[in-house]
């Protein structure tokens, strides 16, 4: 019976798309170039790992001759979502206010984070619901 599929990126994933928002699109080719240094991925792992992204909607391809170039669905501001809400869910309760109470006494945020945050409620930028399973953080990039 084959895993399900991760409701957010896999750390091979993170890896690939962050290539892929730096540099708008690529070859899997030129993905496994700009990893290969550092974390060594074959290509076949790469091809492999970009088919997959791809089932999940996260990115996309067009042909460019016999090549794919593929490029983000997924941008980061949807990524950070989706991790962030299952961290929420699986963590927290599904409670927001609770990480930020965790944030707050955990992280030692400086009064400037503090001021940050306070001038994001004032703007409205807070949301008033709680996160839910049915959010997919999914957007444009």
């Amino acid at each position: 019976m084959a895993r399900p599929a991760s409701p957010q990126l896999t750390d091979a994933e993170q890896r690939i798309i962050t290539v892929l928002w730096e540099r708008g699109e690529a070859s899997v080719r030129e993905v496994t170039d700009a990893l290969s240094a550092e974390h060594g991925l074959a290509y076949t792992t790469v091809l492999t790992t970009i088919r997959i992204m791809t089932d999940k909607g996260y990115v996309g391809f067009r042909k460019s001759g016999r090549a794919h170039i593929y490029s983000a669905l997924l941008s980061r501001d949807g990524a950070r979502a989706q991790a962030l809400g299952s961290l929420v869910r699986s963590l927290f309760g599904g409670s927001a206010q609770s990480l930020a109470q965790h944030l707050v006494r955990e992280e030692k945020l400086t009064l400037d984070d503090i001021d940050a945050l306070r001038a994001a409620v004032l703007q409205g930028e807070v949301r008033d619901r709680p996160v839910t399973d049915d959010e997919d953080g999914e957007g444009q990039s």
